[in-house]
């Protein structure tokens, strides 16, 4: 069993690819039109079990559980225990710290975002000033 350091820098590294998939396809312009699709049909689905399975896709939170198994069964990542209980304890902190750098990302992103349209309107507003 690896030391519990190295346990955690492989959860804070693999968090990351983990949260960056997520993030892309529930978010990013590039799975733009099968997200739309799957949110078309999450709604509009006969049974629930389609409709949570379409759901899934446009969740980042969701999604991050589902990519995680994943990343567990290509690494074999575990935590704390060296049998089937490390790989649950190892997903769900891989889930909580993808979703820590997915809030974090939206954060900053947004922050961003306000900071620009601020800029734009002082500039506007110098403008008309002037």
């Amino acid at each position: 069993m690896p030391s519990l350091l190295t346990q955690t820098a492989w959860l804070f590294l693999l968090a990351i690819p983990i949260a960056c998939v997520a993030w892309t396809v529930t978010h990013e312009e590039i799975f733009r039109e099968p997200r739309e699709y799957c949110i078309e049909r999450s709604h509009n689905c006969k049974t629930i079990w389609a409709r949570k399975f379409f759901y899934l896709f446009t969740c980042e939170y969701c999604f991050s559980h589902y990519v995680t198994i994943a990343a567990v069964a290509i690494t074999g990542y575990k935590l704390l225990l060296d049998d089937w209980r490390g790989y649950f304890i190892a997903g769900f902190a891989l889930v909580w710290i993808a979703n820590l750098y997915m809030s974090l990302h939206a954060l900053i992103r947004t922050s961003l975002k306000a900071e620009g349209l601020e800029a734009k309107l002082e500039e506007k507003k110098l403008e008309k000033e002037s």
